[in-house]
């Protein structure tokens, strides 16, 4: 029997989806308005979605996507630059497959490739590094996007580049951090939240307590969720007990994965390769020390370092995915949305990620 077969049995969730509206009638009638929470994870975006949930609960509590898809919150000069990096002959580009087709001003990876350049998906950092040592001839750059969850891979693949002697192999550095975002989500104070659908994935890696910061200096409670219906439909039942009983208290939902103080071993190769740096995310702008990049002892494997790529502004469109990501709008009030922009055809990175909220939308929510 599978596992994760009880967490989204069809009776179970019925069973839980009713006891959530019967907790959120109550906080209706209490406030006189629906529950606002943010699902900070892409991953829970797109399950929330594709489960039914979402829909199931949309009269009675406000979920609302988060910046937690890393393809979304790349900002599109940093698409520019990559897509640059592409044109000098002798390079080899690795990266993630949702990478390939988000528009950058004038093209796409997956345009740069039919021309020609040598763009390889891979499914780990890991991978690129066969490629370096089978290509010792050509410079070979993993595009590393990412959040906590995928970011001690960038340190492991720079650490057993480092133990093979790779001199041709170098990471594009554009990761992300959770905690410096829901402080900039918090601060701009552009939405109002009554809790945090915290992340699975990258709590794994930072344990409970990384977000007590949420309780004890915002009062802002939070549940870190698991992924199938059961689980989703379970934490935000425990938001909204939180919220009736006015705690600000952060719960850990998904305790067979995630632990109070999280990884601590891709903890510590993290903090020996990395350091925090100023990033700039799509749609928000720059946040003081919400990315990591490669200490100086580490920089012969930073491609930033390595080549120098200059980029024009990006070029404007009516894209609204920077107020998608930041919870101000939801798709369908996005003039392109279902229109211009479509699955086949994206104009924005909430359009193309598997976990993007406007693909989310697009093929689970969308009414003909």
């Amino acid at each position: 029997m599978d596992s994760m077969a009880p967490f989204s049995d069809p009776v179970l969730s019925k069973q839980s989806a009713e006891a959530v509206i019967h907790l959120a009638k109550q906080y209706i009638q209490l406030t006189g308005r629906k529950p606002v929470f943010m699902e900070v994870c892409g991953s829970h975006t797109m399950a929330l979605a594709k489960t039914g949930v979402k829909t199931r609960l949309k009269d009675y509590v406000r979920l609302i996507a988060g910046p937690g898809c890393p393809v979304c919150v790349t900002d599109q000069k940093t698409i520019d630059s990559m897509i640059s990096l592409s044109k000098e002959s002798g390079r080899i580009l690795c990266t993630f497959g949702d990478m390939m087709r988000v528009p950058g001003s004038k093209h796409s990876l997956l345009e740069a490739k039919t021309e020609g350049k040598d763009i390889r998906v891979v499914y780990s950092p890991l991978d690129s590094l066969q490629i370096a040592e089978e290509n010792p001839d050509k410079e070979v750059i993993f595009l590393g996007i990412g959040f906590e969850t995928t970011i001690p891979l960038l340190a492991a693949a720079i650490q057993e580049a480092e133990l093979r002697g790779l001199t041709n192999f170098s990471v594009w550095m554009t990761t992300k951090l959770v905690e410096p975002v829901l402080r900039a989500l918090l601060e701009a104070g552009e939405i109002h939240l009554d809790g945090f659908l915290l992340p699975g994935h990258v709590s794994v890696v930072l344990g409970k307590e990384s977000y007590s910061f949420l309780a004890e200096e915002y009062r802002m409670p939070g549940v870190i969720s698991g992924f199938e219906p059961v689980q989703l439909l379970s934490s935000i039942y425990k938001l909204l007990q939180l919220c009736l009983e006015n705690k600000s208290e952060i719960i850990n939902d998904y305790p067979y994965v995630v632990s109070e103080s999280g990884n601590a071993s891709a903890k510590s190769l993290m903090s020996k390769y990395l350091q925090p740096a100023n990033e700039v995310w799509r749609g928000i702008g720059a946040i003081p020390k919400s990315g990591l990049v490669l200490k100086e002892n580490y920089q012969t494997f930073d491609a930033k370092n390595k080549f120098k790529i200059h980029v024009d502004p990006p070029r404007k469109t009516k894209c609204r995915c920077g107020e998608v990501i930041r919870g101000l709008a939801v798709p369908e009030e996005c003039i392109l949305f279902n229109k211009a922009c479509t699955p086949a055809n994206p104009i924005g990175p909430c359009m193309v990620s598997s976990e993007g909220t406007c693909a989310a939308h697009y093929h689970y929510m969308r009414e003909e």
